[in-house]
């Protein structure tokens, strides 16, 4: 069986399905819950984590997302909420469970929040999924960022950072009991524990010296760490779901996903489901714990966006379901990348894709969207991207870069950006434009800019910071004024000294929260300077960047006589995870492109957008 979350974007449900025939087990409504993933224990366990946006009542802090558990039982067919009725603790997790058989019976070992002297601290506890008993195996410190569980559901290993102090620690579990092993002064690039060892007796750590990411293994006896294993550098590492031993790697390139895996006969496997698929983006979706049965998304121009289910014993690949009914490959654009070079001569990896039915080699005068991503340390993945899709239907092209402190590109390419925001990492995308119009390939008079989180800052840039180069710009969740952010961070954190005010202030090169040179380049305090008119469209409950930003933002631009619209989406995160929001946020924006920079004519006008529910 497998399971999965469905929503059409009026509702949405947690349906779990036989894969022999595909018939329905269960069909659960997540009754409004917003749903961050499934978890198999066992064969008759699934876990659902799910998140709500709340102030807890008696602790210090603004509101935020909380995550909290519920198992459905297939045997009894009903769900429970874990962790709850504890006293003394909060019924959420704090961090990843992890899902076990011990002694034949499932178990959840599940990271909450208990509150000692009056001070949140991280403590495991142990979950019985077949009665729903939960009990406090292990208490943590305030500083607890991390654990590692092993085989006998004790923690291996556990990590915590002084936000303060800048100082990480890791605790190796002897005979004694958990004890540091290892200290690090790391302001920015902490270590980060990765996973148990091959053996079981280590754990892989990551860690940041000389200017580069390095993989260590650390003995757990002995607390010893191994010379740097280069095989383990990648995007992510590759676990194995029964023992959560590690298996291989993941590297995500410009046009393709790279999986090396440990095992000869492993990477025979799934090099053959590759060339099952010639010409399309082949994903591992998720495996049973015997790996004999794979799910894999398979994108590309023959089968769109598709599960199927590889099973190697019978050696066969069977078609599922489409992740996105009713969109069929002919009505997507097709996605290439180029390499472009900023001003300074630094190269710029980047997606564009076209509207359907247009060739890159043919495609001319085009008008164009640049949508650009968040972080700013993140970056585009290969493959179908609803927002790229859903504007490319509408008849433009569209252009993703991949700008400095874009993460995925190397060290080089994400430290580029240091320092940079709104000035380098923002003429990296102006700097897009004219290569394409270079190129004959858009109408450089016919180009707006959108984007989300960063690349919402990075859209109010492109009309404030910058003037001249786009006809209009769409901000959804976007940063306005970059001192209002920063000094409300060290407020809600209750200290300039953390970990997230020092990230944001090394991209932003400020020597302090409320260092007047942020003023050049946030865009509310250039508001007078706007060049073209601006949407803002932004969620409620959005605890990442709040939505006074959008607020001060649109008066700022209505006091200065300047076109401005604002879209508030009621009930709405940071993520925008819920399907309606989602269509309601494509449609306004694709309104409001289509009415400042017209698509051409005949041009996807009469079809609605792409609406996706990821």
């Amino acid at each position: 069986k497998y399971a999965f979350l469905a929503d059409d974007g009026s509702a949405a449900a947690i349906v779990i399905r036989a894969l022999a025939d595909n018939s329905v087990i269960t069909l659960a409504s997540t009754g409004g819950a917003k749903v961050r993933s499934l978890q198999w224990a066992g064969s008759d366990h699934l876990l659902a984590t799910s998140s709500s946006t709340a102030a807890v009542i008696g602790l210090s802090g603004p509101r935020r997302e909380w995550f909290q558990v519920q198992d459905y039982s297939l045997k009894k067919k009903r769900w429970l909420p874990l962790l709850g009725g504890i006293e003394g603790a909060l019924n959420v997790v704090w961090g990843t469970p992890t899902a076990l058989i011990l002694n034949g019976r499932p178990v959840l070992i599940a990271p909450s929040l208990t509150f000692p002297n009056n001070r949140g601290t991280s403590t495991l506890f142990r979950i019985d999924l077949d009665s729903g008993l939960a009990r406090e195996s292990e208490v943590g410190s305030t500083e607890t960022v991390d654990w590692i569980i092993g085989d006998d559901g004790r923690s291996v290993a556990r990590a915590d950072y002084d936000q303060r102090a800048g100082k990480w620690r890791l605790l190796t579990r002897r005979e004694a009991g958990l004890r540091e092993s290892y200290e690090e002064v790391a302001a920015l690039d902490a270590p980060g524990l990765l996973a148990l060892g091959g053996d079981g007796k280590s754990v892989l750590v990551s860690t940041h010296r000389s200017g580069k990411w390095t993989t260590h293994e650390v003995g757990l006896a002995d607390g010893q760490w191994s010379a740097a294993m280069p095989g383990f550098d990648a995007d992510s590492l590759l676990l194995d779901p029964s023992s959560r031993r590690v298996i291989g790697t993941v590297d995500i390139k410009l046009d393709k996903v790279e999986y090396r895996l440990l095992s000869p006969d492993d990477q025979r496997i799934w090099n053959g489901i590759g060339k099952a698929f010639p010409g399309e983006l082949v994903t591992l979706a998720a495996w049973s714990d015997d790996r004999m049965t794979i799910l894999v998304e398979v994108e590309g121009p023959t089968n769109g966006d598709a599960l199927y289910v590889v099973d190697r014993k019978a050696k066969s690949a069977r078609y599922l379901v489409d992740r996105y009914a009713g969109i069929e490959p002919a009505d997507l654009g097709a996605v290439g990348t180029l390499t472009y070079k900023a001003a300074d001569g630094m190269d710029i990896p980047a997606y564009l894709t076209l509207p359907p039915g247009r060739k890159r080699d043919t495609a001319k005068g085009l008008p164009l969207i640049v949508l650009a991503h968040g972080g700013p340390a993140a970056r585009d993945n290969p493959g179908f991207d609803w927002w790229a899709q859903g504007l490319a239907s509408r008849g433009y092209a569209v252009l993703q870069p991949q700008f400095r402190g874009s993460d995925g590109f190397g060290e080089t390419h994400l430290a580029a950006g240091f320092g940079q925001w709104g000035r380098k990492m923002q003429s990296d995308l102006s700097d897009g434009v004219r290569h394409l119009a270079a190129a004959g390939t858009i109408d450089p008079k016919r180009v707006c800019i959108v984007g989300g989180s960063y690349g919402g800052y990075a859209a109010l840039a492109g009309v404030t910071v910058e003037q001249g180069v786009y006809r209009c710009a769409v901000s959804v969740a976007g940063v306005a004024d970059l001192r209002r952010m920063l000094v409300a961070e060290m407020r809600d954190t209750g200290s300039e000294k953390n970990r997230t005010l020092r990230y944001w202030q090394r991209f932003m090169g400020a020597k302090t929260p409320d260092d007047p040179a942020l003023d050049a380049i946030s865009p509310y305090r250039l508001a007078d300077k706007a060049s073209a008119p601006v949407q803002l469209i932004h969620g409620r409950d959005d605890t990442v960047v709040l939505y006074e930003q959008s607020r001060i933002m649109e008066k700022a631009l209505r006091d200065a006589g300047k076109p401005v619209e604002l879209v508030t989406l009621p009930g709405e995160d940071h993520w925008l995870s819920r399907a309606a929001t989602r269509i309601q946020m494509l449609e306004a924006l694709v309104n409001f492109v289509e009415k400042h920079n017209p698509p051409l004519a005949g041009a996807g006008a009469a079809s609605a957008p792409v609406a996706a529910a990821r």
